[in-house]
């Protein structure tokens, strides 16, 4: 009967979150800058279609919630690559380092997207100008991660995002702040998370690219940074001695498109292998589940994790993520 009330009083909780904080509408698609920073890159995450802000701690928390990163027993070392399509990939590579009073760690990440090469062209030389120019954003972040009681954990992020795009530039600082509430039914969790707290930013430089009625200096308006309020709760679902089913929910509230819903689902077998799906609710060309599939292996005492993700979209293809999640010392997810 507890569990039932508990299961209620969560679906009552959110449905109350949902009305209460204002639906924006997907009008305000595209009015942030650095949308780069919103990409899910991290293959477990991904597969469970993004609702990971509540996932127990591991060596991609730094993405999904910084406030796990203390749960980590050795160093976790992490690598992905996203293909995006249209030659765009973008790259994350990760360190998390447990500090000796166990219950706090620190942790360091690089993310970079590039666009790869791109023909000019202008309305003069529509077929080309000759030059080749490059698009490169990347944030660099140091984590840290706190547990303030038994049941309760911080994580805080802070980002240096750089931004290129031909001969124009933009610097800029953004933050991340998470929480994590545990609860002994079940493996109950919740959590919150904000992310990409920051003020506004533009590109600034010079270019000219046909000197006919032009300044040589453009005026770019600044555009607020992509930030992101979630509310996550996860629940082991079903359980025996091999298998493992973990549910997972989350609500986004992002300041440049409407709310949506992320459903995710991950079981396991022995700790070995790893199957994970979910869906996107009121995320426009979302309509297909996200799938995703893990394997572990060991390199000795150590263990590496082996993960993909696809997330299939209705107007840009199939996008893919592939990651590996190396830990020192650490037998267990």
């Amino acid at each position: 009967m507890k569990r039932r009330i508990l299961v209620i009083a969560l679906f009552i909780a959110f449905s109350t979150q949902a009305q209460l904080i204002p639906n924006f509408g997907g009008e305000r698609a595209g009015l942030s800058a650095l949308s780069f920073l919103k990409n899910d890159i991290s293959p477990r995450s991904l597969g469970m279609a993004g609702a990971s802000t509540a996932l127990n701690g591991d060596g991609y928390s730094i993405l999904q919630n910084p406030a796990g990163m203390y749960e980590l027993e050795g160093q976790a070392w992490t690598l992905t690559n996203s293909f995006l399509g249209a030659g765009i990939n973008q790259a994350f590579i990760s360190a998390i380092f447990p500090l000796k009073n166990k219950t706090s760690a620190i942790g360091a990440s690089i993310n970079t997207l590039t666009t790869g090469a791109i023909e000019e062209r202008t309305e003069f030389q529509p077929f080309g100008t000759g030059r080749l120019v490059y698009g490169t954003n990347m944030a660099v972040a140091a984590s840290y991660s706190q547990q303030l009681s038994d049941q309760f954990s911080l994580g805080v992020t802070l980002k240096y995002v750089y931004e290129n795009l031909a001969d124009f530039t933009n610097h800029t600082i953004t933050t991340d702040v998470g929480f994590l509430y545990k609860l002994d039914v079940r493996d109950l969790q919740f959590a919150v998370l904000l992310k990409n707290f920051g003020g506004n930013s533009n590109l600034s430089g010079s270019f000219l690219a046909s000197s006919f009625n032009r300044s040589t200096v453009a005026n770019l308006e600044k555009n607020t940074l992509p930030n992101v309020f979630s509310i996550g709760v996860s629940i082991t679902a079903w359980e025996n001695e091999h298998h493992h089913l973990l549910g997972a929910f989350q609500l986004n509230h992002p300041n440049d498109n409407s709310e949506n819903y992320r459903l995710g689902l991950e079981y396991d077998y022995l700790k070995l292998l790893f199957v994970r799906g979910g869906l996107k609710m009121n995320v426009k060309g979302q309509a297909y589940p996200t799938m995703g599939v893990g394997v572990r292996t060991n390199i000795g005492a150590h263990s590496l994790f082996i993960d993909y993700a696809t997330n299939p979209t209705e107007y840009l293809g199939w996008q893919h993520l592939i990651g590996l999640n190396f830990n020192i010392n650490r037998m267990e997810r």
